[in-house]
């Protein structure tokens, strides 16, 4: 009885426990494939930044690598719900190709309606991407991490 209430009074046990009972490999090959996506987007922003501000024939490289991985978080969707996982993580997952997706339509469509083009927010959701990438590698990392779940709970904290 008390470890039902003990698991009771801290939300984030259930969330440990069903993770926990999935293959090690398919968490630490999830984390895995976040981490590179993530360093993927951070040669893309470097990239963007070298075209813009010292040699424009950078953007080739920008161009092939958004191209390159942008697959991946296609992969990370399928892959989260082919396995438990926290709703944040599963959250985080979709709104990273969410707005993969919104960046991809702010720089192609160009709508002869609007006021101002599309791609004025581009930037903005590149930002938006990358908070989203890192946010999941970190939360992916909480749970891929070796610490016993007592001190992942914060039970064994001083």
């Amino acid at each position: 009885m008390s470890s039902s209430s003990s698991s009771e009074a801290i939300d984030i046990a259930p969330m440990i426990a069903e993770t926990t009972r999935q293959p090690r490999f398919g968490i630490v090959g999830f984390y895995v494939v976040t981490v590179l996506f993530n360093i993927c987007l951070s040669a893309q922003l470097l990239t963007v930044g070298v075209a813009y501000f010292e040699n424009p024939s950078w953007w080739q490289a920008h161009v092939w690598l958004v191209r390159g991985y942008s697959g991946l978080s296609l992969i990370l969707l399928v892959w989260v719900y082919r396995m438990t996982w926290p709703r944040r993580i599963r959250i985080l997952t979709v709104s990273m190709s969410v707005l993969l997706g919104l960046q991809f339509l702010t720089i192609h469509w160009h709508p002869p309606f609007l006021p101002v083009p599309l791609a004025i927010v581009h930037p903005l959701l590149g930002f938006s991407v990358f908070l989203v990438s890192s946010t999941l590698v970190h939360r992916v990392w909480r749970i891929v991490s070796p610490r016993p779940t007592a001190d992942f709970l914060g039970e064994n904290d001083d």
